[in-house]
């Protein structure tokens, strides 16, 4: 993953939620930065999970649930901020984590070409959540469906990280941190070509 070379304030954050592994609240903070990261905290939820999956294999899938929990319940709320507070929240947020306007734009002809896959490709790949949600609430977009494919492609995301680290622990350590954007930008991949199938065959 990109996050653990980052500069600054960023690394500073980075450092400051990893540094939650070893708090007895840990499963609350992982909770809280998934929910925030959906809405406006720059650091990924996955840094946090991960580092709780390696010293806790056995809880793995419990902290792959609390994740996926409060990323989704965070969504919503992201989605609240771009639907109610679009010119003083959402707009400078959507500025500062994406100042050039290609995720938003591409976020827009996802859900316009593809419409419910679409939402549910964004919510697995690795841009930034937070976007994704908050433009989202700007367009009006269906909020029920934002819940399903939020539900589907979080949890898909949080459980495989916490399945292989149940599965194999620490040896593949190096791996998940080096490659894990690349294994959901293929299962993304395969996610589209099923769709694709499925739409020629019918």
């Amino acid at each position: 993953m990109t996050a653990d070379k980052p500069p600054g304030l960023i690394r500073r954050l980075y450092h400051w939620t990893v540094s939650w592994a070893d708090h007895p609240a840990a499963g609350w903070a992982l909770f809280w930065i998934a929910f925030a990261e959906s809405s406006f905290f720059p650091i990924p939820p996955d840094v946090l999970l991960m580092a709780l999956c390696f010293g806790a294999r056995d809880k793995a899938l419990r902290y792959a649930l609390i994740c996926s929990a409060g990323s989704v319940l965070g969504g919503i709320a992201g989605w609240g901020i771009g639907w109610g507070l679009r010119d003083t929240v959402a707009y400078p947020l959507l500025s500062f984590f994406d100042p050039s306007g290609i995720t938003r734009a591409k976020i827009e002809v996802w859900y316009e070409t593809y419409g419910f896959w679409g939402i549910l490709v964004a919510a697995i790949t690795p841009i930034p959540y937070k976007v994704f949600t908050v433009f989202s609430g700007i367009m009006h977009y269906s909020l029920p469906l934002l819940v399903i494919a939020s539900i589907i492609g979080r949890s898909l995301r949080f459980f495989i990280v916490a399945a292989i680290i149940r599965s194999f622990g620490p040896k593949v350590r190096p791996f998940i941190e080096t490659h894990l954007e690349w294994c959901f930008v293929a299962g993304t991949a395969l996610l589209i070509g099923g769709f694709i199938a499925i739409k020629a065959i019918g």
